[in-house]
């Protein structure tokens, strides 16, 4: 573990010098890869380096203990306990830091929120996740955009695609792929009964140009007029674009922009995605049998979380976590859940690398 630590720490400070160079800082794209590599080995770093000047206080603190001097030598033998403690507990922490890191996790994502079953109280309910997205990550700092939408028939949304960009964004939200269901009294049921009704969340990390080799004799375009509320030119101009890839079949919409280039470059940059997220979920399946046998399979058609309305509480399933004051969720305040589930998944990776 300390020789890996050493070549973490050394890449590390290859990095920082990298990112001072004139050269890296004239190219906006190395400069962006270095510094996300950079920021995402600065907690272990910075771990290690406080292991290593606790390491020698332990060290030093030992050698008092042999000391003729009466006085230090006390000292020494009252501080130990509480030195050695905390040495441990960075020891832990730094072997769940090694852990083999998603190399998404860096990533942004798109979202693709759809109502499945119960109607139009699933519209409404799909369109609340997706503020609660939206809002969780103006909390976090990133940038959010609505890419495409389809309205519901009584409102709320049929399905939406969001693009959430920021740091480390995929290693946040990629536990809220899955099913989310919802247990509450819909506003047009007149006898207070409680419906449930369920949505699918696809939490997908973006795919650069290296990452998805795209012939462009396998894409289909087609363009129309964007449907639905919009500003001058919406409903007037062939600006919505749909790309369909032949050889698999995926379809993707792109209609936010009044520019029907904008619109391709973002449907683009779907499909791209969704490609990627097909080779990635692939790769899953043939890797991760163990893991489901314990946790689950994270998979889009498994009920992951409740969130149920008349007892004020959200459950995730998958870790037996549940917190209340649902309404502060549903305006963003994610971190605890997120941070449960990150905990919970690294822990299971750890004990998976330590099976190995």
């Amino acid at each position: 573990m300390i020789e890996k630590l050493e070549e973490v720490e050394q890449r590390f400070e290859r990095l920082t010098a990298d990112l001072s160079n004139p050269a890296v800082i004239s190219d906006s794209t190395r400069l962006q890869k270095l510094s996300r590599e950079r920021a995402s080995i600065e907690r272990l770093v910075e771990t290690w380096r406080t292991f290593k000047r606790l390491r020698s206080e332990v060290a030093g603190n030992e050698e008092l203990l042999e000391s003729s001097d009466a006085e230090m030598k006390a000292l020494a033998r009252e501080e130990l306990p509480a030195l050695k403690a905390r040495q441990a507990v960075l020891e832990e922490e730094l072997r769940l830091l090694l852990v083999p890191k998603d190399p998404n996790d860096e990533k942004d994502v798109i979202i693709e929120i759809r109502a499945a079953a119960g109607g139009d109280e699933a519209g409404l309910f799909a369109e609340e996740v997706m503020q609660m997205y939206l809002r969780h990550a103006q909390r976090k700092g990133w940038k959010a955009e609505i890419i495409d939408l389809t309205s519901g028939n009584q409102g709320g949304i049929k399905d939406a695609t969001i693009t959430l960009a920021g740091t480390a964004v995929y290693s946040s939200m990629k536990w809220e792929s899955g099913v989310h269901r919802v247990q509450r009294v819909p506003a047009t049921e007149t006898q207070g009964r409680i419906h449930t009704s369920t949505i699918t969340v696809a939490v997908m990390p973006e795919a650069e140009e290296a990452d998805v080799s795209i012939n462009p004799a396998d894409i289909e375009m087609q363009v129309m007029r964007s449907t639905g509320a919009g500003g001058q030119s919406v409903n007037t101009t062939d600006s919505a674009v749909r790309l369909i890839h032949k050889p698999t079949g995926i379809v993707v919409k792109c209609q936010q922009e009044k520019s029907q280039l904008k619109n391709r470059v973002m449907a683009l940059k779907m499909l791209r995605t969704r490609l990627y997220e097909a080779e990635q979920e692939k790769i899953r399946n043939e890797r991760d049998a163990l893991r489901k046998g314990h946790v689950g399979s994270g998979d889009r058609s498994e009920k992951i979380r409740t969130y149920n309305f008349p007892q004020d509480r959200m459950t995730d399933h998958r870790i037996g976590y549940t917190r209340h004051n649902l309404p502060a969720a549903m305006a963003g305040e994610l971190d605890d859940v997120m941070t449960a589930l990150q905990t919970f998944f690294r822990a299971e990776a750890l004990k998976q690398q330590e099976r190995a």
